[in-house]
């Protein structure tokens, strides 16, 4: 059997109710870990724990996070979940192609999945932090899912594949934290040169974002571009400063 090390990102969840039946289905299917970030009621209330049932324990030792990033920083590979049509120039993945590939990297680094909010899910620069974006089929007339719902089906669906034997193993892609960390580098740099403006770059360096998440660059590719980066970066400086 796979063993990743699964961690359940819910972000800034509203009921106590559901977050209890999350937990319990990370009993169910194996989850290492229920991180939430900033929940807007107490996760720790009575109803949650009894929804959780034999999941009580996901509930006690919850990471709680201040913010989404934080949440991912030690994670691979990561999947979000969108609910929504409109969500830009973000590309969505069918679960079984995602949720494959969620599991197809080296099981020393853990994996996520993050689910959005219940009432109006996850933003685009949230979607943007995850390598693979998908979406539930459901419904047109009521296409809405229960967020513990969510969970259960896609827990289920990644359950499914971890038992199986026919995964291919590639390499793992750079952290959310290494990507975030080289657009922040990126954005100074183009803004310097002024082929950023401020009005519009975080637009802009939003598709830069999706490309590099796309490309399942790795660590090392990160490392590379930085450096450039910096060596264009003294360049400039020091031209500048020998006029």
């Amino acid at each position: 059997m796979n063993k990743h090390k699964l961690k359940v990102v819910i972000v800034e969840p509203l009921g106590a109710i559901n977050i209890g039946s999350i937990a319990r289905l990370c009993e169910n299917f194996g989850a290492d870990e229920l991180r939430l970030v900033a929940p807007r009621c107490n996760y720790l209330a009575p109803e949650a724990k009894m929804m959780a049932v034999h999941g009580k324990s996901f509930l006690e030792n919850a990471s709680i996070f201040s913010n989404l990033s934080d949440a991912l920083n030690d994670c691979a590979r990561i999947v979000a979940t969108c609910g929504r049509i409109d969500h830009g120039d973000i590309p969505l993945h069918s679960s079984e192609e995602a949720l494959k590939w969620l599991l197809s990297g080296s099981e020393v680094n853990p994996i996520a999945i993050v689910f959005g909010r219940e009432d109006k899910g996850l933003t685009n620069s949230e979607l943007q932090m995850a390598q693979k974006v998908i979406t539930l089929s459901t419904s047109t007339a009521y296409p809405s899912l229960n967020l513990s719902h969510a969970v259960a089906i896609i827990l289920h669906q990644l359950n499914n594949y971890r038992n199986s034997n026919k995964l291919q193993f590639e390499h793992d892609p750079a952290s959310s934290k290494e990507i975030e960390d080289c657009i922040e580098d990126t954005k100074d740099l183009l803004l310097e040169i002024g082929f950023l403006y401020k009005h519009t770059a975080n637009a802009r360096m939003s598709k830069i974002k999706g490309l590099i998440q796309r490309a399942e660059s790795r660590s090392e590719d990160i490392s590379l571009i930085r450096g450039i980066i910096r060596q264009v970066r003294w360049f400039s400086n020091n031209k500048t400063s020998q006029k």
